[in-house]
């Protein structure tokens, strides 16, 4: 299992359109399980968008992503490149 953390940049964080394309990139990466914490403990599968959502991600919040599988360090790069990249 790798983890690692990830600021949310984008003005309005994780809401539905933007949960949604996190979720659908997060369901490209095959082989690996991913999974996403809030700050406050709340850990979630990251390929259900309800679940996501119910994190309250917003500005400035940090994701702890688990991802667990097949190239656990590439997904987790690819991750951090989509978040940092995530548009409202």
């Amino acid at each position: 299992m790798t983890i690692g953390k990830v600021t949310i940049q984008n003005d309005t964080g994780l809401h539905a359109r933007p949960g949604n394309e996190f979720v659908t990139f997060i369901k490209s990466l095959t082989g690996c399980k991913v999974e996403v914490e809030n700050e406050g403990g709340k850990r979630v599968n990251a390929s259900s968008l309800l679940k996501v959502l119910s994190l309250g991600v917003k500005k400035g919040s940090v994701l702890t992503v688990y991802c667990d599988g097949d190239n656990e360090e590439e997904n987790l790069k690819k991750i951090e490149e989509f978040i940092a990249n995530l548009k409202d």
